[in-house]
């Protein structure tokens, strides 16, 4: 275990240990706010129930982002209704998918989609990820073999996206993707998912397992609170930058057509 002290300036606080732990796969759920509050502050609605699972709608109610602790074995739902060309479609993930993978998913049902076609497997074969395939299946496994990301399609043309980690028993999770979900969404989970970047946890939650490595950091509350507020001011910025294009576009409105006088 690596030990790094990062300096702050701060009076009256008292630093806390936190650790910077990789790979991402193998970090554990995490604050659920990663998520949540991140959808709140993009205009997202709150429609969670007294021991219900926690919930949020999107402002236009067609999709919904949903994780229930109750149930068996627990997890992520992610739901999309039907609209225009768009198919009914959902996503599944494990209860310990670390948060900041489902953000990657998630955060993207906040932005416009690109104008580039979504590839899937581009953020993982940047990392290096070894790809084998055969006549049903293609399969990206991650360089220390913990994680994959696998394109099926069955006989009769049904295709989906299956992901997830081995590790010790409780700490593994799966993600399932419908045939329908919108390929830039499962872009979004697949670059998070093969993002090199460490995730932090505080002590106590980093999970039991010997394929992690962690660094051990010193953190201010201040600068926590910090990163975690300028990520929820981002979301802000975007929502408005949105709303404000919208309202500034100009009514159109059809001409009523007007009989000649003669």
């Amino acid at each position: 275990m690596k030990r790094k002290q990062w300096q702050a300036w701060g009076t009256g606080e008292q630093a806390e240990q936190q650790y910077l732990v990789e790979p991402r796969a193998l970090a554990g759920g995490g604050n659920l706010r990663h998520v949540f509050e991140f959808l709140r502050a993009s205009g997202w609605r709150d429609k969670s129930k007294s021991r219900g699972p926690l919930l949020m709608e999107s402002p236009n109610r067609t999709i919904s982002v949903s994780y229930d602790p109750h149930v068996l074995p627990g997890g992520w739902t992610i739901h999309g209704k039907a609209s225009g060309h768009q198919e009914e479609w959902w996503v599944n993930l494990g209860r310990q998918t670390p948060v900041e993978i489902v953000a990657g998913l998630t955060d993207a049902l906040t932005r416009p989609r690109s104008a580039h076609a979504p590839d899937v497997w581009a953020p993982l074969q940047e990392q290096r990820w070894r790809t084998a395939s055969n006549a049903e299946h293609v399969t990206a496994v991650s360089p220390d073999g913990s994680a994959w990301m696998q394109f099926h399609q069955d006989p009769d043309g049904l295709a989906m996206w299956w992901s997830g980690v081995k590790d010790q028993p409780g700490n593994g999770w799966t993600a399932s993707f419908s045939a329908t979900t919108p390929m830039h969404l499962v872009q979004g989970f697949s670059a998070a998912l093969a993002s090199p970047k460490p995730v932090m946890r505080p002590r106590g939650r980093v999970p039991h397992s010997g394929r992690i490595r962690t660094t051990s950091v010193s953190v201010l509350p201040s600068q926590l609170s910090g990163w975690q507020q300028a990520r929820i001011d981002a979301a802000r910025a975007a929502a408005w930058a949105r709303n404000s294009v919208r309202s500034n576009r100009p009514l159109t409105t059809a001409r009523t057509p007007t009989r000649a006088h003669r």
